[in-house]
């Protein structure tokens, strides 16, 4: 039967990190690989969802309060003048958002450039509809915007560039000059910039997330995607939103309608309600995500990864592989798995395109640190029980 599936569906199969995650699972490892929370979430917003439900609110649904909300906090955090009634979609997550976003945009060869590594549904949307992606490397250690390369990766065909950050895998924060540098591209070729802000609440040190969008001449030629599960520690609530201008958020509603319909409406209520919360809320938040940030460079530090670049922002260590490890980062975390029960993702999976030192590929390894401090310092424990004489991890 495999004749009768889409060319689109027969190019995309199942990756080493699916087959890793149910390694992980069988051997019931420490859940270090995937970007969700084990944590609750906050009370006031379970609150409101249960409230919802018992008040039957259980049907198609649009909580027009939450584009109301959304305008509010554009206009006070990037200094957007946005219309709550005409330039929002409310999605079931960033991920249908993202992808009715290239839906409503790439047509059948359309480029659309992507910072490598990346995360891999961007790639997956932009093939389903028919685009070519085309991957522009960023530069480790610090994963560096070579503007030089950026622009040589135009061509007459692009028609998008996608933005994530606070970024997944690296926790880079592009910096306001590289912004301005993307911003400036967009404007002279004229395309699209299509920007994920799921981790636009969680930055360090000081750093600030600046949307593209905010920069000049930007909101005119930015969607900007985003949602409520990192934020909010709700992944599996599925509540997600594009901001577009008119026309493009119009043609995004259209998609998004024939395929989902509407996302879950508890939650659309329980995501009123979560923002709303005070501002003290995204301070702790904040603070909380460094200290595990902190603890888990400290960890891998302590068994010999080397941590060359200091997660700015998202939920992820993108650490490179010890020097007395020879072998690849899918090698490594399997062994990883099976010896010391703790699971984390093979760094080959973000990587797309060409890059200077192709080892560089299968040498990094990225661990999620959303996770409460039981698990943190269960996972440390199994990693310090094989650590040899060395002080480095003996697997």
């Amino acid at each position: 039967m495999e004749r009768k599936l889409s060319k689109a569906s027969r190019s995309l199969t199942s990756s080493a990190i699916q087959e890793l995650s149910h390694l992980a699972q069988r051997c019931g490892a420490i859940n270090l690989a995937e970007g969700f929370p084990d944590f609750p979430a906050p009370p006031h917003i379970k609150r409101a969802a249960v409230a919802a439900i018992n008040a039957d609110l259980n049907q198609y649904r649009h909580v027009q309060g939450i584009c109301d909300q959304l305008a509010v906090m554009m206009k006070q955090n990037h200094g957007l003048d946005v219309n709550a009634l005409t330039d929002f979609v409310i999605c079931c997550g960033q991920s249908e958002a993202f992808a009715a976003t290239i839906l409503a945009t790439i047509d059948q060869g359309d480029e659309v450039l992507l910072f490598d590594p990346a995360y891999e549904t961007y790639e997956s949307c932009i093939i389903l509809a028919g685009g070519i992606p085309v991957n522009v490397p960023l530069e480790p250690p610090h994963w560096t915007l070579n503007v030089d390369k950026f622009m040589k990766s135009f061509t007459s065909r692009t028609k998008a560039v996608v933005l994530n950050s606070p970024h997944n895998p690296t926790g880079k924060v592009f910096s306001k000059e590289e912004l301005e540098a993307i911003a400036a591209a967009c404007c002279q070729m004229d395309c699209l910039a299509i920007t994920d802000e799921v981790y636009e609440y969680i930055t360090f040190d000081l750093q600030k997330h600046i949307s593209l969008a905010s920069l000049p001449k930007m909101q005119e030629r930015t969607i900007i995607t985003s949602s409520l599960s990192k934020t909010f520690s709700v992944t599996g609530w599925r509540i997600g939103w594009a901001c577009a201008p008119t026309t493009i958020a119009s043609a995004i509603k259209n998609i998004h309608v024939r395929i989902t319909d509407s996302a879950p409406s508890p939650f659309q209520e329980a995501a009123l309600a979560a923002l709303q919360s005070p501002p003290g809320y995204f301070k702790s938040l904040k603070a909380e995500y460094e200290a595990r940030r902190d603890f888990v460079i400290q960890m891998l530090s302590d068994v010999g990864f080397q941590i060359s670049f200091k997660p700015q922002g998202s939920a992820f260590v993108f650490a490179e592989l010890p020097k007395n490890w020879l072998v690849s980062d899918i090698e490594f975390v399997k062994v990883l798995i099976e010896k010391a029960g703790v699971a984390a993702v093979p760094g080959c999976g973000f990587f797309h395109g060409d890059i200077d030192d192709q080892n560089l590929r299968t040498r990094y390894v990225r661990f999620a640190f959303c996770k409460g401090s039981d698990t943190l310092n269960a996972a440390a424990r199994k990693l310090q029980d094989i650590v040899g004489s060395t002080g480095h991890l003996q697997l």
